[in-house]
Parts: C-alpha cells; sequence; structure tokens
C-alpha cells in the first residue's frame, strides 16, 4: 500500500515489504519482473538518552522472504519413460502420425501411458496396439497403414473417418433440415471398418499395452468420459471421433456420446494424475494462432473451431503450470505443436486428403519430433528448441 496510515499518524513512504513481495511476483508472465527499487535510507538525529524503562512487550511481524525455487535434479535426456497426450483435429493429426514414428525409432524411451480425443485417438489406439501385439515396429507399420489407406481412400465418406467435420461448418454446408446420420443412413461405419482391420482391442488390455486415457463427450451432460484399457472397444475408438451432424451419436451402456475434442482435447490433467512417468508430451495439432480476421462463413467456422479445440487445453496447461509451481516440480511437460512446422496451418481445412498434404504434416511431425529428441537436457528440463515450447511453469497458456 502507497501511503498508508501507521500507529495513528506516521506515514510510510512507498510499498511496504508484503506489497513490494507481491509486486515483483508477476504470477502472470512466464518473463521476470524488474526488482524493486531500493527506497533511500532515512537519516534520524540521535535519541536523547533517557532513563532505563522496563522492557515493554513488542509485537513482531515477520514478513516472508521469496524462496527460490528448487530446480529439479538432472534427469537423462531423451527421458527414459513418456506420457503422451495427443490432441485430435482432423486430418491434422497427420502431424501426430510423424512424430510418434519417430518416437518409436528410440529404443530407450518406454511409453507408459497415452491420452487422446477424436483423431488422437485414433492414433494412441493404433500406437499402444502395435506396441501390445509385436512392439515398435509393429505400431510403426500400423500407424502407416492406416493413413496411408485414408489417402486412397479420398472420398466423402473418408472425411467422416478422424472426426475432421465442424459441427457449424456441417449445418451452413447442408442446411439445418437435414438430420445427423443421413449422411450413412445404413450405418455401414467405414471408421469401425478400418480400425478393426488394425486393432486388436482386446490386446489393449494387456500388460504390454501402454495406459490408455481416450475421451468421449457425454451428451446428457456434456461432461467428459474418459474410457481406460478394459473398456476400450470398437463403439468407444467411434464416440471418441463422432462427429455429431455427421454422425448419429453412439451410444455404450445406455449412453449417448459424441467427438471427445468438446470435452478435452486431449485429455491432460488425468493423464498428469495418472502417469507414472515425470516426462509428458503434447502433441497439439490444432492451430493456436492466426493473423487474419475472418470474414466468409467459412473461414469464420474453421477459427471457430480451433479456438474452441485449445479453449480447453489452455485451461489444463494452465492448471499443470499451477499445480508445478506448487506440488509438482519434478513433472518435465513439452508441447510439439503442428503449427510451428507447417507454415499457414489455421488456413487450411482439417478435412483435406490431399496425399501432399497429408505426406507434408507427416514429414513436418517426423523433423519436429527429431529437435525435440536432439535438445540437450540442463537442469532438469528441456532446453525450447524452434517448434517446441517445454515446461508448462514458464508457460501458463498455449498462445
Amino acid at each position: 500500500m502507497v501511503g498508508a496510515q501507521i500507529d495513528g499518524g506516521s506515514q510510510v513512504a512507498g510499498r511496504t515489504a508484503a506489497s513490494r513481495l507481491l509486486f515483483a511476483t508477476d504470477i502472470w508472465s512466464g518473463a521476470p519482473s524488474p526488482p524493486p527499487t531500493p527506497e533511500p535510507a532515512s537519516v534520524t538525529p540521535p535519541a536523547p538518552v533517557a532513563a532505563a524503562q522496563p522492557p515493554r512487550p513488542v509485537g513482531v511481524i515477520t514478513v516472508a522472504a521469496p524462496v527460490a525455487p528448487v530446480p529439479a535434479p538432472s534427469r537423462q535426456w531423451p527421458p527414459q519413460k513418456l506420457s503422451l497426450a495427443l490432441q485430435g483435429g482432423g486430418t491434422f493429426a497427420a502431424f501426430t502420425w510423424g512424430v510418434l514414428e519417430r518416437l518409436l525409432e528410440e529404443p530407450d524411451i518406454e511409453i507408459d501411458t497415452i491420452s487422446g480425443a477424436s483423431a488422437g485417438a485414433v492414433n494412441a489406439l493404433l500406437l499402444a496396439s502395435g506396441l501390445a501385439e509385436g512392439g515398435r515396429e509393429a505400431a510403426r507399420s500400423r500407424l502407416n497403414r492406416f493413413w496411408v489407406r485414408l489417402m486412397h481412400e479420398a472420398s466423402f465418406r473418408s472425411l467422416m473417418l478422424v472426426g475432421g467435420f465442424s459441427p457449424a461448418g456441417s449445418s451452413v454446408a447442408f442446411g439445418p433440415t437435414l438430420r445427423s446420420g443421413q449422411f450413412d443412413p445404413f450405418d455401414l461405419d467405414p471408421l469401425r471398418q478400418a480400425l478393426s482391420r488394425d486393432i486388436n482391442f482386446a490386446a489393449l488390455r494387456a500388460a504390454k499395452s501402454p495406459k490408455l486415457l481416450i475421451a468421449a463427450t457425454r451428451i446428457r451432460d456434456g461432461q467428459q468420459q474418459i474410457f481406460r484399457n478394459d473398456a476400450i472397444t470398437a463403439d468407444v475408438a467411434l464416440a471418441s471421433t463422432c462427429p455429431p451432424l455427421v454422425h448419429c451419436a453412439v451410444e455404450i451402456d445406455g449412453e449417448a456420446y459424441w467427438d471427445g475434442g468438446f470435452g478435452g482435447n486431449p485429455p491432460l490433467v488425468r493423464l498428469v494424475q495418472e502417469t507414472a512417468a515425470t516426462d509428458v508430451l503434447l502433441v497439439q495439432v490444432t492451430p493456436s494462432r492466426d493473423s487474419y480476421v475472418p470474414i466468409t462463413l467459412a473461414a469464420i467456422d474453421r477459427r471457430l473451431d480451433q479456438i474452441a479445440a485449445n479453449a480447453g487445453l489452455n485451461a489444463e496447461v494452465a492448471a499443470i503450470a499451477w499445480a508445478q509451481a506448487q506440488t509438482a516440480p519434478s513433472l518435465r511437460l513439452s508441447r510439439i505443436a503442428a503449427e510451428d512446422s507447417v507454415d499457414g496451418l489455421a488456413q487450411r481445412s482439417s478435412t483435406d486428403l490431399g496425399r501432399g498434404f497429408i505426406r507434408l504434416l507427416h514429414r513436418s511431425g517426423r523433423e519436429a519430433a527429431e529437435r525435440w529428441l536432439n535438445q540437450g537436457a540442463t537442469a532438469g528440463a528441456a532446453p525450447a528448441a524452434s517448434g517446441q515450447s517445454v515446461d508448462a511453469v514458464s508457460e501458463p497458456a498455449l498462445t
């Protein structure tokens, strides 16, 4: 406080020790605040010598000095145990395919837990199933087979495979009276067929499978539902990728579900709570930044989708940043973002199945993972490099 009255009349110039401490601690910025300007020392005349008086009780106010954060102990880099949070975003998730492919080439990295929503859930299931049944090479092969098939089945029905349609965009493009499910009136479920070719859902319950946290959105109350290994079926995969205005809702045990990206894209706080690893890698494929103000219906819809897809993620990253500072200093959260590697991604469509575009995303994902892996370890945290943001403490929001 400035100009506060103390002891009935004496005035303190400048801030109290407590207020200076608060001012110096800027909790909203990762950049350090400048130190407070030191107050000029006041010179007082010597007090006259008084007769001895009996001691008087003195009230002491103790102000805690700022405590420097204790750095986490230096750990091996790349990490030996890693958990993954895989964001959904239609065909943009081909970027994640490239990231995972490069990570699978590192024999010393053990995948502990994987969370995913929508297309991120598809990548998570392909990865976990392959690891459970045939190890790294099987996982790489299944990811490759799925995405190559998707490129070669570039029809209208293929666009529904990875939850790439936006709710607003579908209603604008196809009219307000068309009922959901009319594009697939015979319930042919092309995604079910595609996943059944590449995923043995029973193998996900094996000890060799990484732990899975697959998100779907419960329609009844709008809450996120997390499905774990023993509950994951083809219906769960379909629910996590279900675009509301294209597919009918997916019913599981009497509950109806839509795309998991509405409730958490991907689940991050839950992943941090349940993983045994101290390193978590977030693969973000939906752009968070766009320098253009959209004016057409299609562009506005695309930007709204991007904002909505990242809103929940930003909140979860901020919550983890707070937890790191308070109780989990050993947690190391890294991010690889597709928009940092693919120019103009915010202007592209997440339903673009062009082979050149998919290959660009895949290649960019591999290169981004390579840069991430090549970072050296310093003071227990990987240094940030071009295309990656590291440590949620210094980055409370993904902007």
